[in-house]
């Protein structure tokens, strides 16, 4: 029976976040759908859940991501955040869940955590509106780890797992690096913006100086991402700042 941190959790977390609750559930179709039906319902109290089984959890462009006890973390911290800007809020996510894991761990744009041209993560940001009266949103950010290794079906490659390089290191322990590091990201984005992480996502670029190819065919070598977190792309036509939720992007073969 896996064994969380919920209370050393809360002890580190509370004081950021006042009314703040911990909640870890044995199955769920997703916690980023749930914090979402929460939001729309008038629920928008900072929480972080975690769903030891996800049937049917949500990647980018709708994708899914369906987990078993165990082989992953996933979980979402849903809090009320009003940024003047919400530009670059993925990447800033995925810097502090590399840092706070290990050095080893690079960055793909806009939401992958990759390992050795493997993705090992992925996160999915969303808002609704949290009623107050102020210009705030309530954010959702959803987080998904591959623990153990995972099959590749339909893949290209195997995906990456946590266990090479952290071995040992289970789901609570993970959750326990992560909790109270990223709750002090979204509040320093909150008040800075994306300008904090550039200089620390670009340490991490995985895509940097690599020809990629985007989803409407476009192809051009990645220059690293602007003040405002869009992927600066040399193309035959110039720079071009790509920005869209509805481009992807690869490394070229």
């Amino acid at each position: 029976m896996m064994r969380w941190p919920a209370e050393a959790i809360w002890e580190q977390v509370a004081p950021l976040l006042p009314g703040f609750t911990v909640e870890v559930l044995p199955e769920l179709d997703s916690t980023n759908t749930e914090l979402m039906r929460r939001a729309r319902a008038g629920r928008t109290e900072p929480v972080l859940l975690v769903a030891e089984r996800q049937t049917a959890g949500r990647g980018r462009l709708g994708r899914a991501w369906a987990t078993g006890t165990g082989d992953a973390l996933t979980f979402s911290l849903g809090l009320p955040l009003a940024p003047a800007d919400w530009s670059g809020l993925s990447l800033a996510v995925g810097v502090t869940v590399a840092e706070a894991l290990h050095t080893g761990i690079g960055l793909k744009w806009p939401n992958d955590l990759w390992v050795d041209g493997r993705k090992l993560a992925g996160i999915l940001c969303e808002t609704a509106g949290n009623g107050a009266a102020d210009a705030g949103r309530y954010l959702v950010v959803g987080i998904g780890i591959n623990l153990l290794p995972r099959a590749a079906e339909g893949l290209s490659t195997p995906p990456a797992c946590l266990q090479e390089l952290l071995p040992g290191l289970d789901a609570g322990a993970v959750l326990g690096r992560l909790a109270r590091p990223l709750v002090e990201a979204l509040q320093a984005f909150e008040r800075f913006g994306f300008a904090p992480f550039q200089a620390r996502f670009d340490a991490r670029d995985v895509l940097r100086e690599r020809l990629v190819t985007l989803s409407d065919g476009t192809r051009g070598t990645a220059l690293g991402v602007s003040g405002a977190g869009a992927l600066l792309v040399h193309t035959g036509a110039g720079l071009q700042a790509v920005t869209s939720a509805e481009v992807s992007v690869r490394p070229a073969a």
